[in-house]
């Protein structure tokens, strides 16, 4: 007997991706809203909240194990309140409720499933429940069971646990208070911590599983360039060749996928999600600048290539992630046995590439192999008899090829909906990919993105956090707006157009008027007064995957105080900042995006203006001379020539500024104070030495 697909449920009309995943279970879904607490408050049942996002693999397997199950569904449907929630678009709600869920259990995770009495307190959670008991997981059917038995019969004890469970939320919204500003002696607790658990081995931090830490290694460059600690910059240097080197590294088609599942980098959690992307684009980009090493400057560009390629809607929006699952299997998308790379690239080619990249019978993954540089290049040149150019180009045509047969399997599920935190972070990668390399295709598309992201999701003041099929939805949250108004200044830096720095300045002044407390040297709230439903209003203070939003924002506030010359700027920094000294004595790992803005707050900061032509040759080599070099405390701006009083009024760097007997002309300056001006390239580079040398 053939299965019927159950009728839709309230779920068909949402627009999130996966919401819609869910719209044929049997489980009589809502969505995070009034009419699911309506019906828990006026029924009095529980809610039953799930959480998860459309890349996640482990959030598949338990719909199909539970959610598509009758029995597990009767269950749910008689005793309890299903409320389906996308981490993605309601990250607020999901981050209170990860946080008890991580008091109660240890540990954390999506699927998230949590039950909260109808005044949306928790009382009971965990992560993905097998339908049966297994795992050394209870069964989800008995959880289901007994939590309604537990509220039926025994509500004191649910109260009890709720309150319980409320009162320590409240006790670990922690914040940075007073007037502890963070300094230098912060950055090298920082490093000394990082070279504690550095993995000299493979690179990066403590075992398995391994994340990227993108953010980490931004500060590690950062305070090499601070200090001369070369250490820092070796930590760097082998973490990021280890990860470009590993199956976590799309080799085929670009771009990483979310973490690896062991020590070496080797097995990936097959998901690709943007923001991871956008922030390694960034941070091999600064490698290269750093160490001038050719593997980061290709990964940079070959992951700016793949969102270009593949994530990238036809309006300019960038797309939130690709599965984990193709056709049911996990990684089955990007695997090879030695006969499909043969069949596609002939036997000498395919013994180069299978020698090079691990590509073997046995194989490394489930009977299929992940590749991975497993054998240098140089080392094939010599055992071939082959000079090493030609290898590289056995290998470079053959990831062609195999990217086109690869093309025509069955790919993964794409989440299309468009995020503004997330695109903000990749607008910023593109923006800094144009100002390193030079390519117009990276600015193309930054400012495609920019006029996408003004466009649709930012709409009768209020920057909006999703777009998908056609709808803009959710007023933006503290990430929103602070990751955007990055990439504006980004594009700005990278442009010199005016408008997207005002864009910019506009965005971190709503940034200022809705999310902060009200109180001075208090931190940022995560969610505005526009959020309802919320039984707390957090501060995001930590990085997770995405840098904490609290310290972007006072970040971007640093830079425009050193581009406007407006002092409220660096002392609304100043009160975010306050009091986290302390606190990064107690997890100093916790916070590398806020210690990379102390860095920038301890200067010097190095202000430039470019006075040239954008077509001209000389300021393009003047560009190319300062966006090669590593100097990351740093902002820039510039004009074809003098400019206008309203311009100069908002850019002091460029007042009374104009070039020199009609040359490019560069202004090296410190607190608006000027070097005389200089037109000769090769003065420009020994200054920009000078200033870019670790110390």
């Amino acid at each position: 007997m053939v299965d019927m697909p159950h009728a839709p449920n309230r779920l068909a009309t949402e627009s999130s991706p996966y919401l819609q995943q869910h719209a044929r279970n049997p489980v009589d879904w809502y969505p995070w809203g009034e009419e699911a607490f309506e019906k828990s408050r006026k029924e009095d049942r529980p809610i039953f909240l799930s959480v998860g996002y459309s890349s996640c693999h482990w959030c598949h397997v338990m719909e199909h194990e539970s959610f598509e199950d009758e029995e597990v569904a009767r269950v749910l449907n008689e005793r309890f309140v299903s409320i389906k929630v996308d981490r993605e678009e309601r990250p607020d709600v999901d981050a209170i409720y990860m946080t008890a869920v991580q008091m109660m259990t240890g540990q954390g995770g999506w699927p998230m499933s949590v039950f909260l009495t109808p005044d949306l307190k928790p009382f009971y959670g965990g992560t993905y429940f097998p339908k049966e008991s297994m795992y050394g997981r209870p069964g989800f059917i008995e959880v289901l069971e007994h939590l309604a038995r537990l509220y039926s019969q025994e509500r004191e004890k649910v109260s009890q646990a709720a309150t319980e469970i409320g009162r320590r939320l409240t006790d670990f919204d922690i914040a940075p208070r007073g007037d502890d500003l963070p300094g230098e002696k912060d950055l090298e607790l920082f490093f000394r911590v990082s070279a504690q658990r550095f993995d000299s081995t493979f690179g990066g931090f403590g075992g398995a599983p391994k994340f990227p830490h993108s953010m980490d290694l931004s500060l590690l460059l950062r305070y090499w360039q601070r200090t001369g600690e070369k250490l820092a910059l070796d930590i760097v240097e082998l973490t990021l060749t280890k990860m470009a080197e590993g199956g976590m590294y799309d080799q085929i088609g670009g771009g990483f996928h979310r973490y690896s599942v062991d020590r070496q980098w080797l097995v990936p959690h097959f998901e690709k999600m943007l923001y991871d992307n956008a922030l390694l684009a960034r941070t091999y980009l600064e490698g290269w600048q750093a160490t001038r090493e050719p593997l980061f400057l290709r990964v940079g560009r070959e992951i700016l290539d793949y969102v270009i390629r593949e994530m990238t809607d036809p309006a300019g929006g960038f797309h939130s992630a690709t599965d984990a699952d193709s056709e049911g299997e996990e990684g089955k998308f990007f695997v090879w046995t030695p006969d499909e790379v043969e069949e596609a690239l002939g036997v000498d080619e395919a013994r180069i590439f299978c020698l090079h990249y691990d590509i073997t019978v046995g194989g490394n993954f489930e009977g299929k192999s992940i590749p991975n540089v497993s054998r240098p290049i140089e080392h094939i040149a010599v055992s071939h008899k082959l000079d090493v150019a030609e290898v590289e180009r056995i290998i470079a045509d053959s990831r062609k090829k195999l990217y086109d047969v690869r093309a025509r399997r069955v790919p993964p599920f794409r989440d299309e909906k468009v995020i503004a935190s997330w695109s903000g972070l990749m607008l910023s990668a593109m923006a800094r990919g144009h100002q390193v390399t030079g390519d117009g295709r990276y600015l193309a598309a930054a400012t495609r993105a920019a006029d996408f992201i003004r466009g649709e999701l930012d709409r009768d003041g209020v920057l909006h956090r999703i777009f998908k099929d056609g709808q803009t939805k959710i007023p933006g949250y503290l990430d929103d707006y602070a990751y955007v108004a990055e990439g504006f200044l980004d594009l700005h830096e990278a442009t010199f157009d005016v408008d997207h720095l005002d864009f910019a300045i506009d965005l971190t002044e709503r940034l200022l008027r809705e999310f902060a407390d009200g109180d001075p040297g208090g931190a940022l709230f995560y969610s505005s007064a526009r959020h309802t439903h919320l039984i707390q209003r957090r501060k995001d203070i930590f990085d997770n995957a995405t840098p904490s939003p609290t310290w972007v924002a006072a970040w971007v506030l640093l830079r425009l105080a050193a581009l406007t010359g407006e002092s409220r700027y660096r002392k609304a920094a100043e009160g975010i900042y306050g009091g986290l000294g302390s606190l990064v004595e107690k997890a100093p790992m916790g916070f590398a995006t806020a210690l990379s803005g102390v860095d920038f707050m301890l200067g010097p900061v190095l202000e430039v203006a470019v006075l040239g032509r954008r077509d001209d040759e000389e300021t393009g080599r003047a560009l190319r001379a300062i966006h090669g070099r590593f100097i990351p405390k740093r902002v820039i701006t510039g004009a074809d020539d003098a400019v206008g009083d309203d311009t100069a009024a908002r850019l002091p760097l460029l007042r009374n500024r104009g070039r020199v007997d009609g040359k490019t002309t560069v202004y090296l300056c410190e607190n608006f104070t000027c070097d005389r001006p200089l037109t000769d390239i090769g003065e420009l580079e020994r200054a920009l030495d000078e200033r870019s040398r670790a110390r």
